[in-house]
Protein backbone atom coordinates (compact mmCIF):
# COMPACT_ATOMS: atom_id res chain seq x y z
CA UNK A 1 0.00 0.00 0.00
CA UNK A 2 1.40 3.61 -0.63
CA UNK A 3 2.51 5.67 2.30
CA UNK A 4 3.15 8.93 2.41
CA UNK A 5 5.74 8.52 5.06
CA UNK A 6 7.53 5.79 2.70
CA UNK A 7 10.81 5.85 4.53
CA UNK A 8 13.12 4.90 1.38
CA UNK A 9 15.16 7.96 -0.07
CA UNK A 10 14.52 9.45 -3.08
CA UNK A 11 17.90 8.96 -4.25
CA UNK A 12 17.53 5.14 -4.34
CA UNK A 13 14.61 5.40 -6.62
CA UNK A 14 15.27 5.52 -10.54
CA UNK A 15 12.07 3.76 -11.97
CA UNK A 16 8.14 4.00 -11.60
CA UNK A 17 5.78 1.60 -13.21
CA UNK A 18 2.95 2.76 -14.96
CA UNK A 19 0.94 -0.25 -13.85
CA UNK A 20 2.59 -3.76 -11.57
CA UNK A 21 -0.51 -6.08 -11.11
CA UNK A 22 1.94 -8.31 -9.33
CA UNK A 23 2.71 -6.38 -6.79
CA UNK A 24 -0.96 -6.03 -5.75
CA UNK A 25 -1.34 -9.66 -6.17
CA UNK A 26 1.47 -11.33 -4.74
CA UNK A 27 0.06 -10.84 -1.13
CA UNK A 28 -3.42 -13.00 -1.74
CA UNK A 29 -1.60 -15.79 -3.98
CA UNK A 30 -2.28 -18.09 -1.22
CA UNK A 31 -6.32 -17.22 -0.54
CA UNK A 32 -6.43 -17.34 -4.67
CA UNK A 33 -5.06 -20.07 -5.50
CA UNK A 34 -6.76 -22.14 -2.44
CA UNK A 35 -10.09 -21.50 -4.09
CA UNK A 36 -9.15 -22.56 -6.97
CA UNK A 37 -7.89 -25.99 -5.86
CA UNK A 38 -11.41 -26.20 -4.90
CA UNK A 39 -13.06 -25.30 -7.71
CA UNK A 40 -10.97 -27.53 -9.67
CA UNK A 41 -12.35 -30.10 -7.53
CA UNK A 42 -15.86 -29.53 -7.72
CA UNK A 43 -15.55 -29.21 -11.34
CA UNK A 44 -18.13 -26.03 -11.29
CA UNK A 45 -16.24 -24.01 -13.30
CA UNK A 46 -19.09 -21.74 -14.94
CA UNK A 47 -21.48 -20.19 -12.98
CA UNK A 48 -21.37 -21.29 -9.33
CA UNK A 49 -21.60 -20.07 -5.66
CA UNK A 50 -18.77 -18.12 -6.23
CA UNK A 51 -20.38 -16.12 -9.07
CA UNK A 52 -23.05 -15.71 -6.87
CA UNK A 53 -21.23 -14.28 -4.11
CA UNK A 54 -19.86 -11.67 -6.30
CA UNK A 55 -23.36 -10.99 -7.96
CA UNK A 56 -24.18 -10.00 -4.54
CA UNK A 57 -20.91 -8.38 -3.16
CA UNK A 58 -20.80 -5.78 -6.49
CA UNK A 59 -24.59 -5.19 -6.07
CA UNK A 60 -24.08 -4.18 -2.90
CA UNK A 61 -21.71 -1.77 -3.60
CA UNK A 62 -23.14 -0.22 -6.49
CA UNK A 63 -26.37 0.28 -4.42
CA UNK A 64 -27.96 -1.74 -6.40
CA UNK A 65 -30.50 -4.63 -5.85
CA UNK A 66 -29.53 -7.17 -8.74
CA UNK A 67 -26.41 -7.97 -10.57
CA UNK A 68 -25.69 -10.73 -13.41
CA UNK A 69 -22.06 -11.78 -13.86
CA UNK A 70 -20.83 -11.62 -17.72
CA UNK A 71 -17.64 -12.51 -19.58
CA UNK A 72 -15.98 -8.45 -20.39
CA UNK A 73 -17.32 -5.18 -19.70
CA UNK A 74 -17.71 -4.79 -23.46
CA UNK A 75 -20.37 -7.55 -23.52
CA UNK A 76 -21.92 -5.83 -20.11
CA UNK A 77 -22.56 -2.47 -22.52
CA UNK A 78 -23.86 -5.04 -25.44
CA UNK A 79 -26.01 -7.48 -23.60
CA UNK A 80 -27.58 -4.31 -21.25
CA UNK A 81 -28.01 -2.42 -24.93
CA UNK A 82 -29.53 -5.93 -26.03
CA UNK A 83 -31.97 -6.24 -22.92
CA UNK A 84 -33.10 -2.88 -23.47
CA UNK A 85 -34.20 -3.56 -27.14
CA UNK A 86 -32.31 -1.18 -29.17
CA UNK A 87 -32.26 -1.64 -32.67
CA UNK A 88 -31.31 -0.72 -35.96
CA UNK A 89 -32.00 3.09 -36.66
CA UNK A 90 -31.94 3.68 -33.10
CA UNK A 91 -29.79 6.46 -31.57
CA UNK A 92 -27.52 6.27 -28.91
CA UNK A 93 -25.89 9.32 -27.20
CA UNK A 94 -22.27 8.57 -25.59
CA UNK A 95 -18.72 10.39 -25.65
CA UNK A 96 -15.81 9.89 -28.15
CA UNK A 97 -13.61 10.50 -25.48
CA UNK A 98 -13.88 7.11 -23.79
CA UNK A 99 -12.66 3.09 -24.76
CA UNK A 100 -13.86 1.66 -28.51
CA UNK A 101 -16.08 -0.67 -26.47
CA UNK A 102 -18.74 1.88 -25.21
CA UNK A 103 -19.53 2.57 -28.99
CA UNK A 104 -18.74 -0.61 -30.61
CA UNK A 105 -21.46 -2.14 -28.66
CA UNK A 106 -24.08 0.50 -30.28
CA UNK A 107 -22.79 -0.27 -33.78
CA UNK A 108 -23.07 -4.11 -33.04
CA UNK A 109 -26.65 -4.08 -32.82
CA UNK A 110 -26.93 -1.30 -35.72
CA UNK A 111 -27.84 1.72 -34.02
CA UNK A 112 -25.84 4.74 -34.55
CA UNK A 113 -23.57 6.27 -31.64
CA UNK A 114 -24.32 10.15 -31.53
CA UNK A 115 -20.83 11.65 -29.96
CA UNK A 116 -21.37 14.74 -27.66
CA UNK A 117 -18.18 17.26 -26.27
CA UNK A 118 -16.96 16.74 -22.70
CA UNK A 119 -17.13 18.96 -20.18
CA UNK A 120 -12.84 19.81 -20.15
CA UNK A 121 -12.42 19.30 -16.45
CA UNK A 122 -14.00 16.08 -15.55
CA UNK A 123 -13.81 14.92 -18.90
CA UNK A 124 -17.14 13.37 -18.65
CA UNK A 125 -20.36 13.81 -20.84
CA UNK A 126 -21.30 17.28 -20.77
CA UNK A 127 -25.63 17.61 -19.66
CA UNK A 128 -25.65 20.50 -22.13
CA UNK A 129 -24.26 18.95 -25.07
CA UNK A 130 -26.04 15.21 -24.50
CA UNK A 131 -29.44 17.60 -23.80
CA UNK A 132 -28.55 19.54 -28.11
CA UNK A 133 -27.99 15.91 -29.31
CA UNK A 134 -31.09 14.21 -28.60
CA UNK A 135 -34.20 13.40 -31.29
CA UNK A 136 -36.97 11.45 -31.88
CA UNK A 137 -34.48 8.63 -32.96
CA UNK A 138 -32.75 8.88 -30.02
CA UNK A 139 -33.28 5.88 -27.32
CA UNK A 140 -30.61 6.11 -24.90
CA UNK A 141 -27.58 7.50 -23.39
CA UNK A 142 -24.44 5.89 -22.34
CA UNK A 143 -22.36 8.29 -19.76
CA UNK A 144 -18.91 7.18 -19.26
CA UNK A 145 -17.56 7.53 -15.36
CA UNK A 146 -14.50 8.06 -17.53
CA UNK A 147 -10.71 8.02 -15.23
CA UNK A 148 -12.72 6.64 -11.86
CA UNK A 149 -15.30 9.98 -11.61
CA UNK A 150 -18.63 9.73 -12.20
CA UNK A 151 -20.45 11.96 -14.66
CA UNK A 152 -23.04 14.23 -13.52
CA UNK A 153 -25.87 11.42 -13.95
CA UNK A 154 -28.75 14.02 -11.83
CA UNK A 155 -29.03 16.42 -15.31
CA UNK A 156 -28.77 12.93 -17.19
CA UNK A 157 -31.11 11.32 -15.51
CA UNK A 158 -33.80 14.33 -15.81
CA UNK A 159 -33.27 14.11 -19.61
CA UNK A 160 -33.87 10.33 -19.51
CA UNK A 161 -36.55 10.95 -18.12
CA UNK A 162 -37.85 13.78 -19.59
CA UNK A 163 -37.33 12.39 -23.18
CA UNK A 164 -38.49 8.68 -21.77
CA UNK A 165 -34.79 7.32 -22.67
CA UNK A 166 -32.91 4.62 -20.97
CA UNK A 167 -29.36 4.76 -19.13
CA UNK A 168 -26.65 2.74 -19.22
CA UNK A 169 -23.95 3.42 -17.09
CA UNK A 170 -20.70 2.37 -18.34
CA UNK A 171 -18.98 1.63 -15.08
CA UNK A 172 -15.86 0.10 -16.75
CA UNK A 173 -13.42 2.40 -14.51
CA UNK A 174 -15.19 3.27 -11.58
CA UNK A 175 -16.20 0.51 -9.56
CA UNK A 176 -16.69 1.74 -6.19
CA UNK A 177 -17.29 5.64 -7.42
CA UNK A 178 -19.94 7.60 -5.97
CA UNK A 179 -22.00 10.35 -6.71
CA UNK A 180 -24.38 12.26 -4.46
CA UNK A 181 -23.78 9.44 -2.12
CA UNK A 182 -25.46 6.84 -4.60
CA UNK A 183 -22.95 4.12 -6.12
CA UNK A 184 -21.53 3.88 -9.93
CA UNK A 185 -24.02 1.49 -11.63
CA UNK A 186 -27.02 2.25 -9.29
CA UNK A 187 -28.42 5.06 -10.66
CA UNK A 188 -29.21 4.33 -14.65
CA UNK A 189 -31.03 1.44 -15.68
CA UNK A 190 -28.35 -0.63 -16.15
CA UNK A 191 -24.54 -0.51 -14.72
CA UNK A 192 -21.72 -2.37 -16.55
CA UNK A 193 -18.43 -3.20 -15.14
CA UNK A 194 -15.15 -4.45 -16.50
CA UNK A 195 -12.82 -6.53 -14.47
CA UNK A 196 -9.68 -6.21 -16.79
CA UNK A 197 -6.52 -7.13 -14.93
CA UNK A 198 -5.92 -3.36 -14.77
CA UNK A 199 -8.86 -2.42 -13.30
CA UNK A 200 -9.73 -0.47 -9.47
CA UNK A 201 -10.94 -4.43 -9.33
CA UNK A 202 -8.66 -6.54 -11.91
CA UNK A 203 -9.40 -10.33 -11.96
CA UNK A 204 -7.02 -12.70 -13.92
CA UNK A 205 -8.36 -12.39 -17.15
CA UNK A 206 -11.53 -10.94 -18.82
CA UNK A 207 -14.85 -10.90 -16.46
CA UNK A 208 -17.75 -8.06 -16.10
CA UNK A 209 -20.94 -7.37 -14.41
CA UNK A 210 -24.11 -5.43 -14.99
CA UNK A 211 -26.19 -3.97 -12.22
CA UNK A 212 -29.73 -2.98 -12.25
CA UNK A 213 -32.20 -2.06 -9.57
CA UNK A 214 -35.30 -3.67 -12.16
CA UNK A 215 -36.42 -6.80 -11.37
CA UNK A 216 -37.85 -7.55 -14.85
CA UNK A 217 -34.24 -5.63 -16.59
CA UNK A 218 -32.47 -8.28 -14.26
CA UNK A 219 -34.23 -11.14 -15.95
CA UNK A 220 -33.59 -10.27 -19.46
CA UNK A 221 -29.78 -9.45 -18.87
CA UNK A 222 -28.85 -12.93 -17.89
CA UNK A 223 -31.60 -14.15 -20.60
CA UNK A 224 -29.61 -12.19 -22.86
CA UNK A 225 -26.30 -13.31 -21.84
CA UNK A 226 -27.22 -16.92 -21.89
CA UNK A 227 -28.16 -17.37 -25.35
CA UNK A 228 -32.06 -16.37 -24.98
CA UNK A 229 -32.36 -19.69 -23.17
CA UNK A 230 -34.93 -19.83 -20.56
CA UNK A 231 -35.62 -22.90 -19.48
CA UNK A 232 -32.57 -24.84 -20.78
CA UNK A 233 -32.93 -25.80 -24.35
CA UNK A 234 -35.98 -22.70 -24.85
CA UNK A 235 -34.78 -19.77 -26.65
CA UNK A 236 -37.42 -16.89 -26.26
CA UNK A 237 -34.51 -14.47 -27.98
CA UNK A 238 -31.39 -14.34 -29.76
CA UNK A 239 -28.64 -13.59 -26.95
CA UNK A 240 -25.20 -14.57 -26.71
CA UNK A 241 -22.47 -16.85 -24.75
CA UNK A 242 -21.52 -14.14 -22.09
CA UNK A 243 -20.87 -15.70 -18.35
CA UNK A 244 -18.48 -15.27 -15.79
CA UNK A 245 -16.25 -18.14 -15.14
CA UNK A 246 -16.14 -18.97 -11.17
CA UNK A 247 -11.72 -19.20 -11.09
CA UNK A 248 -12.43 -15.34 -12.50
CA UNK A 249 -15.20 -14.82 -9.54
CA UNK A 250 -13.16 -16.42 -6.85
CA UNK A 251 -9.87 -14.25 -7.52
CA UNK A 252 -12.28 -10.82 -7.40
CA UNK A 253 -14.35 -11.77 -4.06
CA UNK A 254 -10.79 -12.16 -2.74
CA UNK A 255 -10.14 -9.15 -4.11
CA UNK A 256 -13.68 -7.10 -2.86
CA UNK A 257 -12.52 -7.98 0.54
CA UNK A 258 -9.45 -5.10 -0.31
CA UNK A 259 -11.54 -2.83 -2.60
CA UNK A 260 -12.13 -0.17 -0.20
CA UNK A 261 -8.30 -0.13 1.09
CA UNK A 262 -7.52 -0.05 -2.72
CA UNK A 263 -9.70 3.22 -3.40
CA UNK A 264 -8.44 5.31 -0.35
CA UNK A 265 -4.77 4.17 -1.66
CA UNK A 266 -5.74 5.40 -5.06
CA UNK A 267 -7.44 8.52 -3.44
CA UNK A 268 -3.88 9.60 -1.00
CA UNK A 269 -1.97 8.56 -4.14
CA UNK A 270 -3.85 11.73 -5.88
CA UNK A 271 -4.14 13.89 -2.79
CA UNK A 272 -0.20 12.84 -2.90
CA UNK A 273 0.32 13.95 -6.53
CA UNK A 274 -1.51 17.44 -5.99
CA UNK A 275 0.67 18.30 -3.16
CA UNK A 276 4.37 17.53 -4.28
CA UNK A 277 3.34 19.46 -7.78
CA UNK A 278 2.57 22.33 -5.58
CA UNK A 279 6.12 21.39 -3.51
CA UNK A 280 8.10 21.42 -6.77
CA UNK A 281 6.13 24.51 -8.09
CA UNK A 282 4.71 22.91 -11.37
CA UNK A 283 0.74 22.63 -10.86
CA UNK A 284 0.26 25.70 -12.87
CA UNK A 285 2.47 24.29 -15.74
CA UNK A 286 0.70 21.23 -15.92
CA UNK A 287 -3.06 21.27 -15.94
CA UNK A 288 -3.38 18.73 -13.03
CA UNK A 289 -6.89 17.21 -12.00
CA UNK A 290 -8.46 18.46 -8.30
CA UNK A 291 -8.77 15.87 -5.40
CA UNK A 292 -12.47 18.13 -4.16
CA UNK A 293 -14.26 15.35 -5.58
CA UNK A 294 -14.76 12.45 -2.72
CA UNK A 295 -16.42 10.03 -4.74
CA UNK A 296 -13.49 10.09 -7.12
CA UNK A 297 -11.67 6.05 -7.02
CA UNK A 298 -8.86 7.16 -9.84
CA UNK A 299 -8.38 4.69 -12.18
CA UNK A 300 -6.02 6.94 -13.84
CA UNK A 301 -4.15 10.25 -13.11
CA UNK A 302 -4.51 12.26 -15.66
CA UNK A 303 -2.77 15.37 -16.06
CA UNK A 304 -2.82 17.70 -19.24
CA UNK A 305 0.30 18.88 -21.42
CA UNK A 306 -1.21 22.32 -22.78
CA UNK A 307 1.67 23.94 -24.82
CA UNK A 308 1.75 20.57 -27.35
CA UNK A 309 4.57 19.13 -26.18
CA UNK A 310 2.94 15.74 -24.36
CA UNK A 311 4.48 13.48 -26.05
CA UNK A 312 7.75 14.74 -26.39
CA UNK A 313 7.45 15.12 -22.33
CA UNK A 314 5.86 11.30 -22.07
CA UNK A 315 9.08 9.95 -24.07
CA UNK A 316 11.19 12.40 -21.74
CA UNK A 317 9.61 10.71 -19.19
CA UNK A 318 10.49 7.29 -20.49
CA UNK A 319 14.12 7.60 -20.60
CA UNK A 320 13.69 8.25 -17.05
CA UNK A 321 11.77 4.29 -16.62
CA UNK A 322 8.55 6.36 -15.60
CA UNK A 323 5.59 4.38 -17.09
CA UNK A 324 2.53 6.91 -18.55
CA UNK A 325 0.10 6.02 -21.31
CA UNK A 326 -2.50 8.41 -23.18
CA UNK A 327 -6.14 7.63 -22.22
CA UNK A 328 -7.12 8.14 -25.32
CA UNK A 329 -5.17 9.06 -28.56
CA UNK A 330 -7.59 9.38 -30.84
CA UNK A 331 -11.16 10.39 -30.23
CA UNK A 332 -13.83 7.84 -31.21
CA UNK A 333 -15.37 10.36 -33.68
CA UNK A 334 -11.99 10.57 -35.75
CA UNK A 335 -11.42 6.86 -36.01
CA UNK A 336 -11.58 4.78 -39.16
CA UNK A 337 -14.41 2.63 -38.79
CA UNK A 338 -16.44 5.83 -37.72
CA UNK A 339 -16.10 8.31 -40.52
CA UNK A 340 -18.93 7.18 -41.86
CA UNK A 341 -21.15 9.03 -39.14
CA UNK A 342 -20.06 12.11 -40.60
CA UNK A 343 -18.17 13.99 -37.53
CA UNK A 344 -15.47 16.43 -39.11
CA UNK A 345 -12.77 18.15 -37.21
CA UNK A 346 -13.38 20.45 -34.83
CA UNK A 347 -16.39 19.19 -34.51
CA UNK A 348 -15.91 18.08 -30.47
CA UNK A 349 -13.27 20.85 -29.69
CA UNK A 350 -12.78 19.65 -26.11
CA UNK A 351 -13.00 16.18 -26.78
CA UNK A 352 -10.40 16.72 -29.57
CA UNK A 353 -7.91 19.32 -27.21
CA UNK A 354 -7.95 16.29 -24.46
CA UNK A 355 -6.63 13.55 -26.98
CA UNK A 356 -4.09 15.90 -27.73
CA UNK A 357 -3.43 16.99 -24.18
CA UNK A 358 -3.65 14.06 -21.73
CA UNK A 359 -1.17 12.00 -20.00
CA UNK A 360 -1.86 9.30 -17.02
CA UNK A 361 0.75 9.10 -14.52
CA UNK A 362 1.18 6.14 -12.29
CA UNK A 363 -1.62 5.76 -9.54
CA UNK A 364 -1.78 2.16 -8.66
CA UNK A 365 -2.83 1.62 -4.72
CA UNK A 366 0.51 0.11 -4.40
CA UNK A 367 2.77 3.07 -5.90
CA UNK A 368 5.22 4.14 -2.88
CA UNK A 369 5.31 7.90 -1.94
CA UNK A 370 9.12 7.60 -3.30
CA UNK A 371 8.26 6.75 -7.07
CA UNK A 372 5.82 9.33 -6.74
CA UNK A 373 7.96 11.89 -5.74
CA UNK A 374 10.79 10.43 -8.46
CA UNK A 375 7.80 10.63 -10.99
CA UNK A 376 7.22 14.28 -9.64
CA UNK A 377 10.39 15.79 -9.78
CA UNK A 378 11.03 14.34 -13.41
CA UNK A 379 8.40 16.32 -14.42
CA UNK A 380 9.14 19.19 -13.27
CA UNK A 381 12.86 19.05 -14.29
CA UNK A 382 11.17 18.23 -17.39
CA UNK A 383 8.51 21.30 -18.01
CA UNK A 384 11.11 23.51 -16.32
CA UNK A 385 13.38 22.83 -18.96
CA UNK A 386 10.95 23.09 -21.83
CA UNK A 387 9.32 26.61 -20.23
CA UNK A 388 13.60 27.97 -20.09
CA UNK A 389 13.49 26.77 -23.75
CA UNK A 390 10.65 28.56 -24.41
CA UNK A 391 11.83 31.98 -22.95
CA UNK A 392 14.71 31.80 -24.03
CA UNK A 393 13.91 31.87 -27.67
Amino acid sequence: MSNSNDSKEFGTINSAPLLDVGRGNAPLKAEIMELFSEIYDSGWFVGGPQVKQLEQSVAQAAGAKYAVGCASGSDALLVALMALDIKAGDRVICPSFTFFATASAISRLGADPVFVDIDPVTFNLDPEQVKLAITPKTKAIIPVHLFGQCAEMDPIMELAKRYNLRVVEDCAQSIGATYNRRGSGGIGDVGCFSFYPTKNLGGMGDGGIMTTNDPDIADRLRLFANHGMKPRYYHQVIGINSRLDAMQAAVLNVKMKHMQQYGSDRQQNAGNYLRLMTRYGIQNMVAAPGIENEGHVWNQYTIRITDGKRDEVRQLLADRNIGSEIYYPIPLHQQECFKGLGYAKGSLPHTEAAAAEVLSLPIFPELTFAEQQYVVQSLADIVSQQHKVRRAA
